[in-house]
């Protein structure tokens, strides 16, 4: 098959994959690859909801200043203004896919809005603590059903086709990818006549995350490597409260518990957020998690505890039944003792440079969602814009495939394997994963020095290297594979932040404490001779 009769391939089937593959399919054919279970994305595991801008209270001014407040002051105000006003829109499109929001007789669109930490009012409209599994669910079922819509279960991308791979330097472009397929370990060449990054982000290049295993950082790395820019990924949210048991070490406890008037607690009760910002538990994720990580160092401690004993059994059974269920089952009953928490790595800030419409710097090649950055989140997300993202510019960017010119056929180059052989010890894998996942948490943390970052980037080359020398010589695996993406976003994450000589957001400094009067989004520009920016 040549690419002019290629399908729009879309690379993960997350939100942003799926709103996109939806929005396409009654025109032209759509593949959506999914390199584990298709219900194994970060869409899943969201529990807080969907921003829309819908009270009578509310306003498309007061949530793009929220937004700016959170982003610390490089928010990009004309993206920020255009997603919240598809909001509504995202939300009500949402509603008519059958996704089954909480309702609220007398909410608008009779939906029951919940409020959030950097929130002013409550506009996020959600299910119960389990909106994402609810989204996801609803979307999926959609795409299983269109006859357009191809899912490939277990298929994970190693790298973009372009014009390098054509010998046609002068006309760069994305072609299609090369894609493993994992139960076969077959490679096999995808032509598309456009493809879609929505891979989501880079969490488990640490230690501990609340994402799911696909996020390995699998498409900033494919479109570094392809030539495209990726911009502040220094930017690492930690979700201030994870929860911190032997048995559950990815288990997130949702914004919306400290929303609904969780309070967080030493260990002796009393409560220590009114010395850290005045908004106390509603304040910024980064905020939120610097307190309980300067908490937990002052006082020695493991974790610190999120109370919300006093909202009542009853309440927290309705509002948060996936919350109680799970850690009930773990022995603790959220209605009389409080949760044991600590700050996990959640949300990739940065990532692949695009527009409004999800294009890259290389034609036919597009993202949408965590693998982007759009400007939006700028140095710090607010809660429930993700998932609003990825509908707002998963539609856009569906409507601007739909008007490419029809590609020029062109034969593209099999996958060559032809000088490598099977991997003869696995363990090195695993040991290099486990050492850069070790590294990254303990040298670029949330409160990091430049000496823990040039520690970590020395490392990081060290790793590469013998990364770099695996891959050359033996068949590809999908831990591979993965591990290969992961030391990529790994340098970029460091890169980034030894540019940025401030404080800000989610980043934080002990040689550069101030914050700059003014700043700007750190973007690093691939070398075509070289793999560093």
């Amino acid at each position: 098959m040549t690419n002019a009769a290629a399908p729009v391939v879309i690379v993960g089937a997350g939100l942003a994959g799926l709103t996109v593959a939806l929005h396409l399919a009654d025109t032209v054919p759509v593949v959506v690859l999914a390199k584990r279970e298709l219900t194994e994305a970060a869409t899943a595991w969201a529990q807080g909801g969907i921003v829309g801008v819908l009270g009578r209270d509310d306003s498309i001014e007061s949530h793009v200043r929220d937004t700016q407040d959170a982003g610390a002051g490089l928010v990009d105000e004309a993206t920020a203004r255009f997603i919240a006003e598809r909001s509504a829109q995202a939300v009500e499109w949402l509603v008519r896919q059958g996704v089954p929001f909480t309702p609220d007789h007398d909410g608008p669109l009779g939906l029951h809005l919940t409020r959030e930490g950097g929130h002013a009012v409550r506009r996020i409209a959600h299910a119960a603590d389990a909106t994402g599994k609810a989204i996801h669910d609803q979307l999926l079922d959609a795409a299983r059903e269109h006859p357009n819509i191809t899912l490939r279960e277990r298929w994970m991308a190693l790298d973009l086709i372009t014009s390098r791979h054509l010998q046609r330097e002068e006309l760069p472009r994305c072609y299609g990818i090369y894609a493993l397929d994992i139960d076969t370990q077959k490679v096999e060449t995808l032509p598309a006549r456009a493809v879609v990054m929505s891979t989501g982000g880079a969490g488990k290049v640490y230690r501990y995350t609340t994402n799911p295993d696909t996020s390995t950082g699998d498409g900033i790395a494919m479109a570094w490597r392809a030539g495209c820019r990726v911009a502040n990924m220094e930017f690492i949210q930690f979700h201030p409260t994870c929860l911190y048991h032997p048995q559950e070490r990815s288990f997130l406890i949702t914004e919306a518990l400290r929303g609904e008037g969780g309070h967080l607690k030493l260990p002796d009760g009393t409560r220590f957020m009114a010395a850290h910002d005045e908004r106390m538990e509603l304040a910024p994720r980064d905020i939120v998690a610097r307190a309980i990580d300067f908490e937990m160092k002052k006082h020695g401690l493991d974790h610190v505890w999120l109370d919300a004993t006093h909202l009542g059994e009853a309440f927290l059974k309705e509002h948060f039944p996936t919350i109680h269920a799970r850690c009930l089952s773990l022995g603790i009953d959220i209605a009389k003792q409080p949760i044991p928490v600590v700050p996990a790595v959640h949300f990739t800030c940065g990532g692949v440079v695009t527009d409004l419409n999800g294009r890259s710097d290389l034609p036919n090649l597009y993202a949408v969602g965590e693998t982007t950055y759009t400007g939006l989140h700028g140095a710090n997300r607010l809660a429930s814009n993700s998932l609003l993202e990825c509908v707002v510019l998963g539609q856009t960017c569906a409507s601007d495939i739909l008007a490419l010119p029809q590609p020029a056929a062109e034969p593209l180059p099999d996958w060559d394997e032809s000088q490598v052989e099977n991997a003869d010890e696995q363990v090195v894998i695993a040991h290099n994963w486990d050492e850069l996942r070790l590294l990254m948490w303990n040298y670029v943390g949330i409160v990091r020095t430049t000496k823990r970052l040039e520690r970590a980037l020395h490392r990081i080359d060290l790793l590469r290297s013998e990364i770099d020398d695996y891959y050359a010589n033996f068949r590809v695996t999908r831990d591979l594979l993965e591990l290969r993406n992961l030391v990529e976003c790994a340098e970029l994450i460091v890169r980034s932040a030894l540019l940025r000589h401030e404080s800000r957001g989610l980043h934080f400094s002990r040689d550069y404490p101030r914050t700059l009067p003014v700043s700007f989004p750190t973007i690093l520009i691939p070398d075509r001779n070289s793999r560093t920016a």
